[in-house]
């Protein structure tokens, strides 16, 4: 896999100097670790197992290289497995519409099998499809569509139906990892797991006997999802974010992973924050945190910055006096007056429940053309303790999202909803 995937960017270049097939295997576009590695691992399978191999198999990530950094889980098992991040190609660094136009390009989708509207074009170039996700529309090519935990599970059992000796161990742990993230460890009480998952774990597992252990590899996966130790402000401001406008401005609302003070005190940090809200437009940031103590206890707190005084004011009273929910906010000494900070004392509000009550506060600013919000790449991803997301609400007991989502069931008096 290792040699593969570096040998990939000489190989593209050359099949379109030659003009010769290229065959991209490609992601959506959250690209998340289940649909890196499933475009990683089918690229290969498909290039050791074409006879001849006459195209070029590139396997692409889906968004553009500087949104990489933000994908923590899936930087830390590429770079365990040794897998350079230079190597890697993404959609930024290659003319997927002038391939089409060249009459070069195949195009097998994973993880997916409905192009966004942008790419609309590409739809005649898609020669096969492997996802995990309920059928939306009958693709028009060879598909495979099954409703199981995790793609990367359909993409061994693809492998494990080709010939004997193709699959190597980096390629191995990539999904063995992968399938255990998606299926929450395989756990039943998660509602993710299926049979099939179980059974692609053990073949991996009966293939190479040194794979780490479930609780081993699932762990450290959980703890790099939310490892923002690496990124700088921006990126860490990049990772979860939202945005509600109106006609006069817009409001930036991101997930912050790490405790506010330590936020606050970043080097550079009110030069970071002015320099983020001015390049993209903002007229103001509502950064909201979630830590956790040594016994798993969530804590959130929130940040309210502009260098408009009325508009911060603004939004800082109608947190404040906010009912449905009541946030239940203490005020926090700040080093700046242009951020107020808070110890929110109601940690089941999180930003979904929050969003509302912030869109609500725009509106009534004046005419609007009605409110929007904005999920801009990098999308929000699937493990946010901000959104409750799914997997938030089923990780196993003893770990902050558990918590989470029991206590969030228990004052909801209500199921999960698999929309939040």
């Amino acid at each position: 896999m290792e040699r593969f995937v570096e040998g990939r960017r000489a190989a593209l270049q050359e099949h379109v100097r030659c003009r010769q097939e290229v065959h991209v295997v490609m992601g959506n576009e959250a690209c998340d670790l289940d649909s890196a590695v499933s475009a990683l691992a089918l690229a290969y399978f498909l290039a050791k197992t074409s006879s001849p191999p006459k195209a070029a198999f590139i396997p692409v990530l889906n968004i553009p290289r500087s949104d990489f950094a933000l994908r923590t889980e899936t930087t830390f098992l590429l770079r365990e497995q040794g897998i350079a991040e230079t190597a890697l190609i993404f959609r930024d660094e290659i003319d997927l519409a002038g391939l089409h136009q060249a009459g070069l390009l195949s195009l097998t989708l994973v993880d997916h099998h409905v192009l966004p509207s942008t790419d609309a074009a590409l739809e005649e170039a898609v020669v096969d499809v492997l996802d995990h996700r309920p059928l939306e529309r009958v693709p028009s090519c060879q598909f495979t569509v099954e409703l199981v935990g995790s793609c990367a599970t359909l993409v061994t059992e693809r492998i494990a139906q080709g010939p004997p000796g193709v699959l190597d161990r980096a390629t191995a742990a990539l999904l063995h990892g992968t399938i255990l993230l998606d299926s929450v460890n395989l756990s039943p009480a998660a509602g993710k797991v299926t049979p099939r998952d179980v059974a692609c774990v053990s073949l991996l597992e009966s293939r190479f006997p040194e794979l780490p252990a479930h609780n081993t590899i699932y762990e450290a996966l959980q703890a790099a999802k939310f490892d923002v130790s690496e990124l700088t402000t921006e990126q860490m401001l990049r990772k979860d974010l939202k945005t509600l406008s109106n006609d006069e401005l817009v409001l930036a609302i991101s997930g912050i992973y790490i405790d506010l003070e330590t936020f606050l005190h970043r080097p550079n940090l009110l030069q970071d924050l002015e320099a983020f809200c001015q390049a993209r437009g903002y007229a103001g940031l509502v950064a909201m945190t979630v830590s956790f103590n040594e016994r798993y206890e969530p804590t959130r707190q929130l940040a309210v910055y502009s260098q408009r005084e009325a508009l911060r004011s603004m939004v800082c009273q109608v947190l404040e006096e906010a009912t449905t929910p009541s946030l239940h906010l203490q005020p926090l000494p700040s080093p700046w007056s242009c951020v107020s900070a808070y110890a929110q004392g109601n940690a089941l509000a999180s930003r979904k429940k929050v969003l509302p009550i912030l869109r609500a506060a725009l509106g009534g600013l004046g005419a609007t053309a009605g409110l929007e919000e904005d999920t801009a790449p990098p999308p929000t991803p699937m493990n946010s303790l901000v959104d409750e997301s799914p997997l938030a609400q089923a990780v196993p007991p003893l770990c902050p999202q558990a918590v989470l989502e029991r206590v969030s069931r228990m004052a909801a008096e209500q199921p999960p909803d698999p929309d939040k």
